[in-house]
C-alpha cells in the first residue's frame, strides 16, 4: 500500500502510522494510537524489573546497651525481610582491642536473635579495628504455600498401631 494512502486511512481513524519494521523491505506500519503504544511499553518495561539486593550495615560497639541492641536488630529484620544482606559490624576503639570477647558477645547476641529472618553467609571475622559478620535474608515460603504438618496416611490407624479395642465412641483413655 503507498505511504499517502495509509497516512489517508490513518488520518481518517484519527489514529496514527506507526512504523514498526523500518529495516525490512517494504517498511512494516501499523495504523495505531501511538502514545498508548508507548505508554503500554513503559508499563510493561517497569514490571519487569527487578529490585536490586542490597548490603546494609548496622554498627554497634562491644559496649552498646542492650535495648540499642534490640532497636538495631529490629532495623536489621526490616532490611532482611525487604530481601537486602546486612553486614553487623562491631567497632572497636581504644582499650577495647584487649576485650574483643565482649564484641564476640554482643556480635553473637545479634546473630542469635536475627536467625529466623536470616542466615549467616559469612561468620565473625576480625579485621583491624572491626569484628564483622554477613547475614543474607532467608528465602520465605512462597505467598499461598505455607509449609503444612504432614498428614497421615489415609490406610494408618490413628491410634499409633497399638490396636485399642475400645477406641470407639465413649471409651476413655
Amino acid at each position: 500500500m503507498p505511504t499517502s494512502q495509509a497516512l489517508e486511512k490513518a488520518r481518517e481513524a484519527n489514529l496514527d502510522l506507526v512504523e514498526v519494521a523500518p529495516d525490512e523491505r517494504p517498511p512494516v506500519c501499523k495504523i495505531l494510537d501511538y502514545g498508548k503504544m508507548r505508554f503500554e511499553a513503559s508499563q510493561k518495561g517497569g514490571k519487569s524489573k527487578v529490585r536490586q539486593q542490597k548490603l546494609k550495615e548496622i554498627r554497634v560497639r562491644p559496649k552498646t546497651g542492650d535495648h540499642d541492641v534490640d532497636t538495631k536488630v529490629n532495623q536489621a529484620r526490616k532490611f532482611l525481610e525487604h530481601n537486602d544482606k546486612v553486614q553487623v559490624t562491631v567497632l572497636f576503639r581504644g582499650r577495647e582491642m584487649q576485650h574483643q570477647q565482649e564484641g564476640r558477645r554482643v556480635l553473637e547476641l545479634v546473630l542469635e536473635k536475627l536467625a529466623d529472618a536470616g542466615k549467616v553467609e559469612r561468620p565473625p571475622t576480625m579485621e583491624g579495628r572491626k569484628m564483622t559478620a554477613l547475614l543474607m535474608p532467608v528465602k520465605a515460603p512462597g505467598k499461598g504455600q505455607a509449609k503444612a504438618a504432614p498428614k497421615p496416611a489415609p490406610d494408618t490407624p490413628r491410634d499409633g498401631g497399638r490396636g485399642a479395642p475400645n477406641a470407639g465412641a465413649g471409651a476413655q483413655p
